[in-house]
Order: structure tokens, then C-alpha cells, then sequence
């Protein structure tokens, strides 16, 4: 291996041209960095130290000749140490690259991977850490992306599936077993063509940035399965590679992303940006913290020997400083144009906006996407909200974003358990949630609608247990939440109560009808067109097992659920009127070849336009939508006016049968019933049920009916 030549201060991290690798880092703490090279993996690889040559604006770097792909590396930084102000300097402790684009291995968490000695966390900690940690990877930059395109498909006929890469095919018997629990499992054949037949548009990959699992779980036998625990922002979680971690996860990932583009089906990565795994004071010295703690985590202002945290998990990235917010950005960029991805889903995203301390919504970081060529043109969704004060920020977020929208799954869940007084706001969350997003000129696809996600129960779940159920978390059941707003239809856990079961199975129905039928963007949560459970678990975080992977033997107990889903899926991509880009009028259109009837129109059970009372009045559970296919204002995407069938959608989630008089016959003269919560064997393809303006309907207790106007 030659000298170092100057080499280049940017692009950071460890970047190969086809003779050589340029290496660079960030650190304005330091006096000194050493690049750290291994001849091989673990304990036992023989470590080759050499200062990097060159520091410019803080960043130091350096060209080694002949470095090639596959190259393991770190950095060790010469510095203060001295945690009362706020610095954690110590060459003794190998750090990742935090640009690193492949990291080999995972941390054993001896006591040397600690900055201080257990006991005293204001002591200094010499051991040597490099043999306990992992190492960061020069990657080969060449990938043959074909004639690779993003769908780019439209908001308002985005289907999104939220997925984790391992749970969903580590247990998949049609996959080959060497490829279960993979990007290439995920981008099988078999995995591909039930995406497509569910009418997925888009997957949405919990977390495959390169993740730690947490040492508190590891001593419990556990492990970090979410993967909420970052490290490198950059590399593809190695766990998740069957074909090696030297480089080999980021090419099986760029294949995974190309075979789901040929299928038209969208990647999102969810993305943890807020915090990493370092955690607060008594945590590990990983990367970041030994790097320039100071400049990359918010500190206690009186007291920087601590973190501040408004995430839960023990520090926050210091969303004011120019070095996190470049870190974050090149990292977006970098998952767009190397990776292709299609957009990103922001965990906590609140505490993104947090410069100093309140949710500041046009902060620097919106600000900065917002203006970003590359990353402002994909997919971008907030989870809006952190564990801060005012923290909750649900429909606060900039025009460009999308949000989960928590409301809607609080409502919906609440009309289906019987909630009295929700009438009002189930209304709004079925038609996109004006009240929340239309002030700031937002539109219904500014909704991310969800009933169940990750993060909870599980749609069986949901509707079998009325508490949670967290004991093999070693928690002793303290942990999650315990506002569920689930109903566990009169016993709780399994039961042979075929009353019961059908209660369910019909319950879940209604979920997912009003789920797919609403306006804004649907997200199913993997699963649960399967009836998948977790045994009354809300909070499977750590449950990397068959507790939290799909069990697709129950692919033939649920398979009339799936189909059901399948059936719903088609009947909202087929009808634009389910998924419409502007929020209902309430009025006729202008266009005076359009319809004379209100684009929308509300009825109480007994056929009248409800009026101030009929909402107000707590008791009520029930009513009709009229859905107007004509009055569809916005064009197709050729400019063309868009004509659909109108729909009359029937909600009762009384706990008895309710007899429903159809609206008047200007509202249409005849009806065929396409779909019935409480009827899941109606036919598809048959000539429907037909019924009459003014005719009465009996409804069952808790269920819907979509009727098609002829």
C-alpha cells in the first residue's frame, strides 16, 4: 500500500474510483485522526493505523492508492476528553464511519466499547475497543441499473404496505431458505406477484439502516427487531443480506429495488434521524460521540455531561448544527440517487423541527428539503410526532409533506368499538381530513391513513384483546401504550366462541372497508390481510421471533380475509372516486355540464339529509355516504375530465340490525350491492343485489354496504 496523497475534503466518508480510496471525516474537536485499517474481520484482524494527512474546514481526509472495494476501516480521534464540557474525545475507541456505506460485523458490547469504567460514568475508559466492534466497508460504486425508472406513482393511487424485511419472508415456504428474511427474499418472485395481486403500490421498509441491538436486550435474551436504533445512515442493515457484508448487502439491495420497480411497486424506507444508538451518557462510544459530541447531539445547556432527549431513547441529533443537517441530507441524497429509493417515512419527525426547544414547523431542516432538488421530488412522510413538550403535531407540517395521520386511526377505531359522539370526526377522517390539512393547502393525499401500523396491535389483535399483553417483553407488562381503543368482542385472547369469531372476522372487515374507502393514502401494516396476531402484544420491538414474523400457514385458515382485501384493493384503484386529489365541496360542481347533485351527501338511517342535530346527537352509530362520480372536479393526469359511478356507502356500527331507507330517486334509481362487511362470499363478478330509491335495506349490526348506482 502507497502513502497518502491530500485527496479530497468532499464527499465525506470512503469513496473508491477505480484505483484508489479518498477518505474523509468530520471532526472539529480533533488534533488528530487516525484512518484504522483491518486486515480482517473480528478480534483477530491486524490493524494498520495511519493519520489522515490533510484537514480543511474541519474535515480531514486522505487518498490511499490501491485501496479497493471490501476494505475494512475506522477512525480512532485524538482530542479532549472531558464530558463536563461536553467532549468525548478518546483514540482508544474505534469509531465507524458515519458515512460509512457498508459496515461488516456488530458490537459484543465488551466494557471497552464504553467511554468510562461501569460504575463511574464520569471515569475514562482506555480499553481498546476495536476488537468488540464492528468495522466500516469501502464499497464498489458500480451497479447496472438498466433501464431502472421510479414509478412515481401519484399520491391518490398509492396503496402502501408497511413491511419489515426479515418478518415478512423469514417464514415464507416458498422462498428458498437461504434467502428468508432478506432484500433478496423481499425481491423474490413468490414476494413480488402478492404484492401486485394485494394492489400494493408502494413497501414501506422498517428500518434497514445499519442498526445496534441494545445491550439492556441482549442480556435479556432479545433483540432490537424494529431496528429504531441507528448507526450508519448510509449502509444497508447487514443482518438483512444473504449474500455477505462487505459490500455484497448494498448491491443485493440496489437488485431488490430494481425487481420491485419492474413490478410498478415503490420503496420508502422508514428513517431515524432524531437520535442513534449511542444513547444518552451511559451509552456506548460508537461513532458521533467520539467523533465531536458536541456538535452532533444536543446537550443539557447547563450541564453537558448530558443529553437531551426528546425522543425516548436517550439523546437527540442537534438539528441546529450546519455538520448534522449535512450528515442528514447527503444521506437522503445518497438512498435517492445510488440507492433509488422512492421516498422516506420520518420516525419522529417533530424532533427534526426542533432547533431549540419548541416544534418549530418552518425550521431549518424543512427548509433545506424543501429547497433540495434531489430529495423534495420523492415520497416524503412524518410521523408527526415526539415524546417533547408539544411534541404532537399532527396536520402542522410544511405543504410538501405527508403525514401518518394518528387521528384517523384513533377515530375509526373508536366508531368500530362503539364509541358514543364520534360521528363528526369519523366523518371527516373518511373524507380526508379537511379539518387538519385544508387551511394550509393540503389536500386529502396529505392523510396517511392507517388503523393499525408496527407500532401496536395488530388488526386480529385489535379487535381480540381489550389489554395489552407484553409479558415476554421482560418488562412485566409496563411497556406500550395502553390506549389501544380496541374491543376484544367479548372475550379476550382466542376462544372457540364461533359468535365471537365471526364478530371478529367481521370487525376486521369494517376496519379495512373504511380504511381502503377513504380518501387521502391507505396503509395496510403487513399482516393483517392474514389475520396476523402477536398474541396481544402492542409493543413486539424486540420480539425477533415467530411472535412478530408472519406465519403464512395462516395463508389457508385466512385466505377469504385476503381475498377480501384483494377485492377492496381493486374496487378503490378502479374507481377514482374513492381516491380523489381535492376535498368534497359539499356543493355541486361549477361545471355546468356536471352534475346538479352535491359532489357528497350525508343521510340518516331513515333516507333524510342529516342536518346539525343529527350530527350532534351522541347516541348515533349509523348513517349513509353518497359518493357523486359526476361531480369528480379534478382532470386526469392528461387533463381530461374524469366520469365515475357514484357509490352510497352504508355505516352501522350499531350493536343490532338497522333497516335503512335508501335517498330519495334524484340520488339514483336503482343500486346494486358490490360489497357486504357482513356478506364476505358476495360475488365479485355476479350481477350484485339490486334495490331501489326508497327502498328499506337491512343492515347488520356492525357492517358495511357499498352500493354501485346503475
Amino acid at each position: 500500500m502507497g502513502s497518502f496523497w491530500p485527496g479530497q475534503a468532499y464527499p465525506l466518508g470512503a469513496h473508491f474510483d477505480g484505483a484508489g480510496t479518498n477518505f474523509a471525516v468530520f471532526s472539529e474537536a480533533a488534533t488528530q485522526v487516525e484512518l484504522c485499517l483491518f486486515d480482517e474481520a473480528g478480534p483477530d484482524g491486524r490493524e494498520t493505523r495511519l493519520p489522515l494527512p490533510e484537514v480543511d474546514g474541519f474535515v480531514w481526509h486522505g487518498y490511499l492508492p490501491g485501496v479497493m472495494p471490501g476494505q475494512r476501516y475506522g477512525f480512532r480521534v485524538h482530542g479532549p476528553y472531558d464530558p463536563a464540557r461536553g467532549h468525548r474525545c478518546n483514540p482508544n475507541k474505534l469509531l465507524l464511519d458515519p458515512y460509512a456505506q457498508a459496515i461488516e460485523g456488530e458490537i459484543d458490547w465488551d466494557q471497552a466499547c464504553f467511554g468510562y469504567t461501569f460504575g463511574d460514568p464520569w471515569s475514562r475508559n482506555d480499553l481498546d475497543s476495536a476488537p468488540h466492534m464492528p468495522r466500516s466497508v469501502v464499497v464498489n460504486p458500480y451497479f447496472d441499473w438498466g433501464d431502472d425508472r421510479p414509478p412515481r406513482t401519484p399520491y391518490h393511487e398509492t396503496v402502501i404496505y408497511e413491511a419489515h424485511v426479515k418478518g415478512l419472508t423469514i417464514a415464507h415456504p416458498d422462498i428458498p431458505e437461504r434467502l428468508r428474511g432478506t432484500y433478496a427474499g423481499l425481491a423474490h418472485p413468490v414476494m413480488v406477484e402478492y404484492l401486485r395481486d394485494l394492489g400494493v403500490t408502494a413497501v414501506e421498509l422498517m428500518p434497514v439502516h445499519q442498526f445496534v441491538h441494545d445491550d439492556v436486550l441482549i442480556e435479556r435474551g432479545l433483540r432490537n427487531y424494529w431496528g429504531y436504533n441507528t448507526i450508519g445512515f448510509f449502509a444497508p442493515h447487514n443482518e438483512y443480506s444473504s449474500s455477505g457484508s462487505r459490500g455484497e448487502q448494498v448491491l443485493e439491495f440496489k437488485s431488490m429495488v430494481k425487481s420491485l420497480h419492474e413490478a410498478g411497486i415503490e420503496v420508502i424506507l422508514d428513517v431515524v434521524y432524531n437520535h442513534t444508538a449511542e444513547g444518552n451518557h451511559l451509552g456506548p462510544t460508537l461513532s458521533f460521540k467520539g467523533l465531536d459530541n458536541q456538535r452532533y447531539y444536543r446537550l443539557v445547556d447547563d450541564d453537558p455531561r448530558y443529553y437531551m432527549d426528546t425522543t425516548g431513547t436517550g439523546n437527540s441529533l442537534l438539528m441546529r448544527s450546519p455538520h448534522v443537517l449535512q450528515l442528514i441530507m447527503d444521506s437522503l441524497r445518497y438512498w435517492v440517487t445510488e440507492m433509488h429509493v422512492d421516498g422516506f417515512r420520518f420516525d419522529l419527525a417533530a424532533t427534526l423541527a426542533r432547533e431549540l426547544h419548541e416544534v418549530d414547523r418552518l425550521s431549518a431542516f424543512f427548509d433545506l428539503v424543501q429547497q433540495d432538488p434531489v430529495v423534495s421530488r420523492v415520497k416524503l412522510i412524518a410521523e408527526p410526532w415526539d415524546v417533547g413538550e408539544g411534541g404532537y403535531q399532527v396536520g402542522n407540517f410544511p405543504p410538501l409533506w405527508t403525514e401518518w395521520n394518528g387521528k384517523y386511526r384513533d377515530t375509526v377505531r373508536d366508531f368500530w368499538r362503539g364509541r358514543p359522539a364520534t360521528m363528526p370526526d369519523f366523518a371527516s377522517r373518511l373524507t380526508g381530513s379537511s379539518d387538519l390539512y385544508a387551511d394550509d393547502g393540503r389536500r386529502p393525499i396529505a392523510s396517511i391513513n392507517f388503523v393499525t401500523c408496527h407500532d401496536g396491535f395488530t388488526l386480529h389483535d385489535l379487535v381480540s384483546y381489550d389489554h395489552k399483553h407484553n409479558e415476554a417483553n421482560g418488562e412485566d407488562n409496563r411497556d406500550g401504550t395502553d390506549d389501544n381503543r380496541s374491543w376484544n368482542c367479548g372475550h379476550e385472547g382466542p376462544t372457540d366462541d364461533l359468535a365471537v369469531l365471526t364478530l371478529r372476522e367481521r370487525q376486521k372487515r369494517n376496519l379495512l372497508t373504511t380504511l381502503l374507502l377513504s380518501q387521502g393514502v391507505p396503509m395496510l401494516s403487513h399482516g393483517d390481510e392474514l389475520g396476523r396476531t402477536q398474541h396481544g402484544n402492542n409493543n413486539a420491538y424486540c420480539q425477533d421471533n415467530e411472535l412478530a414474523w408472519m406465519d403464512w400457514e395462516r395463508l389457508r385458515e385466512h385466505f377469504p380475509l385476503l381475498d377480501f382485501v384483494r377485492r377492496l384493493s381493486r374496487l378503490r384503484a378502479e374507481h377514482p372516486v374513492f381516491r380523489r386529489r381535492r376535498f368534497f365541496r359539499g356543493r355541486p360542481p361549477a361545471d355546468p355540464d356536471a352534475s346538479r347533485l352535491s359532489d357528497i351527501g350525508w343521510f340518516t338511517p331513515d333516507g333524510r339529509e342529516m342536518g346539525e342535530q343529527d350530527w350532534l346527537a351522541g347516541f348515533a352509530k349509523s348513517l349513509q355516504v353518497f359518493l357523486n362520480g359526476e361531480a369528480i372536479t379534478e382532470p386526469d393526469r392528461h387533463g381530461r375530465r374524469v366520469r365515475d359511478d357514484s357509490f352510497l356507502l352504508i355505516f352501522n356500527a350499531h350493536h343490532g340490525e338497522l333497516r335503512f331507507t335508501l335517498p330519495p330517486e334524484r340520488y339514483g334509481r336503482s343500486w346494486l350491492k358490490v360489497l357486504d362487511t357482513a356478506d364476505p362470499l358476495l360475488a365479485e363478478d355476479a350481477d350484485g343485489i339490486g334495490v331501489k330509491a326508497g327502498d328499506v335495506v337491512a343492515v347488520d349490526a356492525r357492517s358495511i354496504q357499498v352500493l354501485r348506482r346503475v
